[in-house]
């Protein structure tokens, strides 16, 4: 392979000044610097990069288009398949995804696709470009439960289709993890909106404050509608299950970032959502959400913020540029260590941390190594704790409701294509999978969308 050129480099502001607000981190591509990007070493692509999309983006149509400054006919033809681009170029792991398969990955220097994403959904936002779709409407209903990512994908391509969709959302805002789980510096809620908006010029009618479940049950929403979709995600938080676990103080990852984003808790007292941070903050845990609640924390003013992870460095989840974000902001980062008893000097506050040391061994079993106690034990003196150590399903989806099949961990069962044991009910995102990415909620709510089209249209 000859010589590739160097990839274009996003401008970030200056740490100094983003850990003082909540203004987006990442600035995006000019315009020169997107052309360059999508043209850059174009001779060499092989559409190999398409392998990595969930949701089967034309990436080579996207980059050519691009690389002429055809900007609209680019948004056009992406959104067929994901229909909020300025959402999926900034909160997609593509370095795990598309740009890894990309065959200039094996140089170290892959297109940077998800920037490129970016700037199309963004310059189609700026340019207020509506969604060309002569829809027939096809007499048949469909309901679709929860508003995130893979919902939304649902909503969009039967709308185009000509179903009638009713999406329901039990919070006060549609967008799901979008607008509760991640925080403004990283996706401002102005572009959820939006995205969201097109939803309604599609036709889908949103029903906001409706919690299935308990205000009506899916048996009831069978009932009335030709096909149900749910995708409702994972937000019911998992614990430490540690002594001292309910001292105040203690936030779960989900509360803390709610509280901050959906509910504005950061532009208090603006908004009436207090939300308290201490000087010393430790979140435990080591995926994108610890990164986020951590960086959040430091906005919200700890003068020390610190991340606690059982692991090492080198098994952390979170993407490595949210990581180096982190380290950028003054995050500082502790490994081999697992809490076993949140202390309290008083028995109500949160005062520290009991933490057991723990070292990898190699492990016959799984692909990474098992990490083990080694029996010695520190203590790292905290004022406030944030567990961010995973996620599981609501279990009140289940209320009413008859003939559901469910793992163990309370997650819906589907086949492939996301049909659920109960007929006409359908499921995708992460309450089938567990905690994903966005894009991979959003190709489970592809596959669900073309299974619901087949079934109902040969009934």
């Amino acid at each position: 392979m000859k010589q590739l050129t160097e990839r274009e480099r996003m401008a970030k502001r200056l740490p100094t000044y983003r850990i003082r607000d909540f203004d987006e981190v990442e600035l995006g591509f000019t315009e020169d610097q997107a052309i360059r990007e999508a043209s850059r070493d174009i001779r060499f692509c092989k559409a190999s990069c398409m392998l990595g999309c969930p949701v089967g983006v034309n990436i080579p149509e996207m980059l050519r288009l691009v690389a002429e400054g055809n900007y609209e006919e680019a948004y056009r033809r992406l959104i067929k398949k994901s229909p909020f681009p300025a959402i999926t170029g900034r909160v997609c792991p593509q370095e795990r995804q598309c740009e890894m398969f990309c065959v200039l990955a094996k140089a170290g220097k892959p297109i940077s696709i998800g920037a490129i994403e970016r700037f199309v959904g963004d310059w189609a936002l700026a340019n207020n470009v509506k969604e060309e779709a002569t829809i027939k409407p096809n007499g048949l209903k469909v309901a679709v439960v929860g508003s995130g990512p893979a919902s939304i994908v649902v909503a969009s391509d039967l709308a185009r289709l000509g179903y009638s969709i009713d999406m329901f959302e039990e919070s006060h805002m549609a967008g799901g993890v979008l607008v509760y789980g991640i925080p403004e510096f990283r996706l401002p809620k102005e572009i959820v909106r939006k995205e969201v908006h097109r939803l309604k010029e599609l036709g889908v009618n949103i029903r906001l404050g409706v919690p299935v479940g308990t205000a009506i049950t899916i048996g009831e929403l069978a009932r009335e509608y030709d096909a149900v979709f749910l995708g409702v995600g994972a937000g019911h938080p998992k614990f430490l299950n540690v002594p001292g676990e309910n001292l105040l103080n203690v936030y779960t990852a989900n509360e803390f970032l709610t509280r901050a984003n959906l509910m504005k808790g950061y532009r208090f007292p603006e908004y009436d959502t207090p939300l308290r941070v201490g000087k010393r903050v430790a979140v435990i845990g080591a995926g994108n959400t610890a990164m986020d609640s951590v960086r959040t924390a430091k906005r919200l003013g700890a003068e020390e913020a610190i991340v606690v992870y059982r692991r090492s460095r080198q098994e952390m989840p979170a993407r490595a540029e949210e990581v180096l974000n982190a380290e950028e902001e003054g995050i500082k980062f502790e490994f081999l260590l697992e809490p076993i008893e949140l202390l309290s000097n008083d028995k109500r506050t949160v005062s520290g941390i009991k933490l057991m040391k723990m070292k990898l061994i190699e492990s016959s079993n799984c692909e990474r190594k098992a990490v083990v106690p080694t029996g010695d034990t520190t203590k790292l003196d905290v004022d406030t704790v944030i567990t961010a150590v995973g996620f599981n399903p609501n279990p009140s989806l289940k209320i009413g409701t008859n003939g559901l099949d469910t793992d163990d961990m309370g997650r819906i069962k589907v086949d492939g294509q996301g049909r659920t044991s109960l007929k006409g009910v359908y499921a995708g995102g992460d309450i089938v999978t567990g905690e994903g990415t966005v894009i991979e909620a959003m190709g489970w709510g592809r596959r669900a969308s073309t299974a619901i089209n087949e079934d109902l249209s040969v009934r």
